[in-house]
Protein backbone atom coordinates (compact mmCIF):
# COMPACT_ATOMS: atom_id res chain seq x y z
CA UNK A 1 0.00 0.00 0.00
CA UNK A 2 2.75 2.46 0.92
CA UNK A 3 5.04 1.60 -2.00
CA UNK A 4 4.53 1.41 -5.76
CA UNK A 5 3.67 -2.09 -6.87
CA UNK A 6 4.17 -1.85 -10.61
CA UNK A 7 6.49 0.02 -12.90
CA UNK A 8 4.79 2.85 -14.73
CA UNK A 9 6.23 4.87 -17.57
CA UNK A 10 6.95 8.34 -16.21
CA UNK A 11 9.33 9.92 -18.67
CA UNK A 12 8.40 12.03 -21.65
CA UNK A 13 9.66 10.86 -25.04
CA UNK A 14 13.20 12.10 -25.56
CA UNK A 15 13.74 12.76 -21.84
CA UNK A 16 16.65 11.22 -19.97
CA UNK A 17 15.80 7.72 -18.77
CA UNK A 18 16.77 5.92 -15.59
CA UNK A 19 16.40 2.30 -14.66
CA UNK A 20 14.14 1.44 -11.76
CA UNK A 21 15.47 -1.20 -9.44
CA UNK A 22 13.01 -3.78 -8.16
CA UNK A 23 12.44 -1.73 -4.97
CA UNK A 24 12.11 1.64 -6.73
CA UNK A 25 15.04 2.73 -4.57
CA UNK A 26 16.17 5.38 -7.06
CA UNK A 27 12.89 7.29 -6.70
CA UNK A 28 12.79 6.87 -2.93
CA UNK A 29 16.33 8.21 -2.56
CA UNK A 30 15.72 11.14 -4.90
CA UNK A 31 12.54 12.11 -3.09
CA UNK A 32 13.51 11.35 0.51
CA UNK A 33 17.30 11.22 0.59
CA UNK A 34 19.31 8.05 1.08
CA UNK A 35 19.03 7.79 4.87
CA UNK A 36 15.34 8.74 5.02
CA UNK A 37 14.55 6.24 2.25
CA UNK A 38 16.16 3.47 4.32
CA UNK A 39 14.06 4.39 7.33
CA UNK A 40 10.88 4.35 5.21
CA UNK A 41 11.69 0.81 4.09
CA UNK A 42 11.27 -0.33 7.70
CA UNK A 43 7.82 1.24 8.22
CA UNK A 44 4.41 -0.33 7.96
CA UNK A 45 2.19 1.01 5.16
CA UNK A 46 0.18 3.05 7.68
CA UNK A 47 3.28 4.64 9.24
CA UNK A 48 4.72 5.27 5.80
CA UNK A 49 1.54 7.02 4.65
CA UNK A 50 1.46 9.18 7.80
CA UNK A 51 5.10 10.26 7.48
CA UNK A 52 4.73 10.87 3.75
CA UNK A 53 1.74 13.12 4.48
CA UNK A 54 3.92 15.22 6.78
CA UNK A 55 6.58 15.47 4.08
CA UNK A 56 3.99 16.51 1.49
CA UNK A 57 2.93 19.33 3.82
CA UNK A 58 6.57 20.51 3.89
CA UNK A 59 6.80 20.38 0.10
CA UNK A 60 3.61 22.44 -0.41
CA UNK A 61 5.36 25.84 -0.17
CA UNK A 62 2.27 27.94 -0.91
CA UNK A 63 0.08 25.76 1.36
CA UNK A 64 -2.71 25.43 -1.19
CA UNK A 65 -3.12 21.68 -0.63
CA UNK A 66 -1.62 20.78 -4.01
CA UNK A 67 1.92 20.05 -5.17
CA UNK A 68 3.20 21.66 -8.31
CA UNK A 69 6.04 20.41 -10.47
CA UNK A 70 8.09 23.38 -9.28
CA UNK A 71 7.48 22.53 -5.61
CA UNK A 72 8.55 18.94 -6.25
CA UNK A 73 11.68 20.06 -8.11
CA UNK A 74 12.60 22.42 -5.26
CA UNK A 75 12.08 19.67 -2.69
CA UNK A 76 14.25 17.17 -4.56
CA UNK A 77 16.99 19.81 -4.95
CA UNK A 78 16.88 20.48 -1.18
CA UNK A 79 17.05 16.77 -0.37
CA UNK A 80 19.96 16.21 -2.75
CA UNK A 81 21.81 19.28 -1.48
CA UNK A 82 21.41 18.09 2.11
CA UNK A 83 22.79 14.69 1.14
CA UNK A 84 25.80 16.30 -0.56
CA UNK A 85 26.59 18.47 2.47
CA UNK A 86 26.30 15.51 4.84
CA UNK A 87 28.54 13.42 2.59
CA UNK A 88 31.16 16.18 2.36
CA UNK A 89 31.18 16.54 6.16
CA UNK A 90 31.70 12.79 6.57
CA UNK A 91 34.47 12.60 3.97
CA UNK A 92 36.14 15.72 5.42
CA UNK A 93 36.66 13.89 8.72
CA UNK A 94 38.35 11.02 6.89
CA UNK A 95 40.73 13.35 5.01
CA UNK A 96 41.53 15.73 7.88
CA UNK A 97 43.89 13.27 9.55
CA UNK A 98 45.35 15.66 12.14
CA UNK A 99 41.90 17.16 12.93
CA UNK A 100 42.95 20.79 12.40
CA UNK A 101 39.88 21.45 10.20
CA UNK A 102 42.13 21.85 7.15
CA UNK A 103 43.14 19.30 4.56
CA UNK A 104 46.80 19.57 3.62
CA UNK A 105 48.12 18.05 0.40
CA UNK A 106 49.89 15.33 2.40
CA UNK A 107 46.65 14.44 4.20
CA UNK A 108 44.79 14.29 0.89
CA UNK A 109 47.43 12.05 -0.66
CA UNK A 110 47.46 9.78 2.39
CA UNK A 111 43.66 9.50 2.54
CA UNK A 112 43.31 9.02 -1.21
CA UNK A 113 46.38 7.00 -2.16
CA UNK A 114 47.77 5.90 1.22
CA UNK A 115 47.55 2.18 0.60
CA UNK A 116 49.48 2.66 -2.69
CA UNK A 117 52.23 4.70 -1.02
Amino acid sequence: LGKPTARQERARPGAAQHEDTPGFQYDHEAFLGKEEARSFDQLSPEESRERLGKIVDKIDDNEDGYLTTEELKNWIKRVQKRYIYENVAKVWKDYDLNKDNKIAWEEYKQATYGYYL
